[in-house]
């Protein structure tokens, strides 16, 4: 006796032997029963998912000698005609090879006879897609009024291609495909009715190859039986299906978890050694984080469609949700690219390493982004910080007292000189704690006075003991953008015209500035050196910057006392308000820290919200994000440490500034002058003249105001 294939010999029968499409086989049983029978049966769905096999099981149970019923005997001498494909009533078409229109007329010419044995002639065309237009045409009329003992089931992979008039003439039924879980369970009873040694990885691995087709699984099982001589074992199979060990994909995933940049080369060295498809390498590491991010959101939505549930869920407990994500997007825009690389391999082994390398930190000191909002400025809420040395109140709290203090000046308390790392050009003394807290404590209404913003009159300002003069420091270099070279005036005139005198813009008031700090004695010359090893260019190489001299910077014009508010508030940036208590101190201390470049641009986009003790804590603009890292972070807290003469503990959180940094009263200070420049020009006597007289123009993108 010939060797009959696993396929065909474990074909189901009857509906009970039927694997999966339950929505299909109910619908039948029903109908069946209740003797509620359709004329016209259309079943869809890809290829070996039973179309053929419910077509057949059905012509069964409308032909058994027993009766109609869903359950046919199989013993009755059609149930095994139909069984061994020669029951003479039952009339399968392959519509592939029966295009034409002729083929068609011939086979309804035949519609009109009586069936020869059974109970109904069952008509069975298979692939009907591939019937031609003119085909359809001819078996419209026959479709839509069969003669009573006619039925029609057809089946076919594409039913998109099927005319309307058909699809709206038949019964359809779309059947699934089969989830890996139900070709294991399937193929693990058939191995064993078989007595064929098996392993369950391996059944795993035919099953996710089978690609929801139970046909093309069972024959890919009498594949890798021959393969294995008799066995059928995960590595045969593997080797057979030229597939990528699953755990291998799991070892790459756990030396990015433990950020092991060793063991990810030695695992793709593995993956080498068998010579795998790189893109395939990604979808299936892509697969695996997909499945990982569901067990994060959902634990029971995890299917066990691999065999690898249980690793799923440990993995998705080990990796944070953020590096999850990181990594998925990562492996998509890794694929894309791939095909960019000198070599797949080395394209591959680019993406694992930016993976490493780029991956969310998880240091102490790095700024994390608030995801909500709370709403509250503690630069506001908590006046009793002090920025500079923890005890100094912000100016208005000194305002906002009832009745002002006798000035005491307090006893100096000389602190340590900081441990500098970095060379200095010049020995900084022992620095004096700077603290301006009067003796008399304050009293609650100053609280309230400091949350209400109230600035500051200048008749009200008690009278502070002016402090020594600062040392005047070498001159630094300070490279911020807000600052521009002033550019002429240009007058454009159809007629020459003598040159104007030079316009003088209107000088702009300055705030009588009140101390709030008292500076130490004598400054350090410098900031303390960068280290070797940084990375940052020098300014000069970023378009935003340039190299300025010390007199075309004016500090105190920009960076000086906040003004009164009532005069500015119409001024300000965006969701930036006056500054006032801390964020008001950061702007008169953030000049004198002598910082320049990408750090001086950090800092002028922050501000000060909290000091507690030697913590201080700023909030940096997110536009500016981008170019802040570890090393700014630093050179900033040297600055400060510098500055004060005691190490402070920097903290930078990313988030939306409440109050005004540096660079926005930069920004509202350099806007007001250029209004004052443009309304200068506008009302100067002899530009009026020169318009009136030649039909002059002015050209407001040349109005630039004269530095000071």
């Amino acid at each position: 006796m010939s060797y009959q294939v696993l396929a065909r010999k474990w074909r189901p029968r009857s509906f009970r032997e039927m694997v999966g499409q339950t929505h299909v086989l109910k619908a039948l049983i029903n109908a069946l029963d209740n003797q509620r029978l359709h004329h016209a049966y259309l079943f869809t769905g890809t290829r070996g998912v039973g179309k053929t096999t419910i077509a057949r099981i059905l012509a069964k149970c409308l032909n058994c000698e027993t009766g109609i019923s869903s359950t046919p005997c199989g013993q009755c001498s059609v149930c095994r005609e139909i069984d061994e494909g020669r029951f003479v009533d039952l009339i399968e078409v392959d519509a592939a090879s029966r295009t034409k229109v002729e083929d068609t007329r011939e086979l309804l010419d035949n519609v009109q006879y009586a069936p020869s044995r059974g109970r109904y002639k069952v008509y069975l065309i298979d692939e009907v897609h591939m019937l031609s237009t003119h085909s359809f045409n001819a078996l419209l009329k026959t479709l839509e009024e069969p003669p009573p003992h006619v039925k029609f089931l057809l089946a076919t992979t594409d039913p998109q291609k099927l005319p309307v008039t058909i699809l709206s003439r038949c019964l359809q039924f779309s059947l699934k495909n089969m989830p890996p879980e139900r070709v294991v369970d399937h193929l693990t009873h058939v191995l064993t009715a078989e007595n064929v040694p098996f392993e369950a990885d391996a059944l795993w691995l035919l099953g996710r190859a089978a690609d929801g087709s139970m046909r093309d699984a069972m024959s890919l099982t009498d594949q890798a039986i021959a393969f294995g001589e008799g066995k059928v074992l995960a590595a045969d199979v593997r080797a057979m299906l030229g597939t990528l060990d699953h755990g291998q994909v799991y070892g790459v995933l756990h030396a990015l978890l433990q950020g092991d940049a060793r063991g990810l080369l030695d695992a793709v060295r593995q993956l080498a050694e068998q010579g795998p498809d790189w893109n395939g390498v990604l979808s299936e590491m892509l697969n695996v984080l997909h499945r990982v991010a569901i067990a994060q959101v959902l634990p029971d939505a995890v299917d066990n469609g691999q065999g690898d549930r249980e690793r799923v869920l440990a993995l998705a407990q080990a990796l944070p949700g953020e590096d999850v994500q990181f990594y998925y997007q990562m492996g998509l825009i890794g694929r894309r690219d791939l095909p960019l690389a000198p070599d797949p391999r080395s394209g591959f082994e680019m993406v694992l390493l930016r993976m490493l390398a780029f991956r969310p930190a998880d240091a102490d000191g790095a700024p994390k982004v608030q995801l909500k909002d709370p709403g509250i400025s503690q630069a506001t809420t908590d006046p009793r910080t002090n920025p500079v040395a923890g005890a100094t109140p912000s100016a208005s709290v000194a305002v906002a007292a009832p009745q002002p203090a006798p000035v005491q000046t307090p006893a100096p308390v000389v602190a340590p000189a900081p441990e500098v790392s970095q060379p200095v050009t010049a020995p900084a003394p022992a620095p004096v704690v700077e603290a301006l807290v009067p003796a008399q404590v304050v009293e609650a209404p100053v609280v309230a006075a400091v949350e209400e913003s109230i600035p500051p009159t200048p008749a009200a300002e008690p009278v502070a003991e002016q402090p020594a003069p600062m040392a005047e420091a070498p001159a630094e270099v300070v490279d911020l953008p807000w600052e521009e070279p002033a550019a002429p005036v240009v007058v454009e005139s159809p007629v020459a015209v003598q040159a104007e005198p030079e316009v003088q813009p209107e000088p702009e008031p300055v705030a009588e500035a009140a101390p709030a700090v008292v500076e130490p004695v004598a400054q350090p010359a410098v900031v303390a050196a960068a280290d070797e090893s940084d990375d940052e260019p020098p300014p000069g190489d970023y378009d935003d910057y340039y190299e300025a001299d010390a007199d075309s910077i004016a500090y105190m014009d920009d960076f000086g006392p906040a003004e009164e508010p009532a005069a500015t508030v119409s001024e300000v940036l965006p969701a930036a308000q006056p500054a006032t208590g801390l964020a008001a101190e950061w702007l008169d201390l953030f000049p004198r820290l002598g910082l320049s470049g990408m750090t001086g641009n950090i800092g002028a986009n922050c501000t000060l919200v909290a000091v507690e003790g030697d913590v201080w804590r700023l909030h940096l603009d997110p536009a500016q994000s981008a170019l802040f890292n570890a090393n700014q972070q630093r050179r900033l807290n040297d600055a400060l440490n510098q500055y004060h003469g005691r190490n402070l503990k920097l903290e930078v959180e990313v988030r939306r500034p409440e109050q005004e940094t540096p660079a926005q009263a930069a920004a509202r200070k350099r806007a007001a002058r250029q209004r004052q420049a443009e309304e200068a020009i506008a009302s100067d006597p002899l530009v009026l003249k020169m318009i009136e007289m030649f039909g002059a123009q002015v050209r407001a993108d040349t109005i630039e105001p004269l530095d000071r």
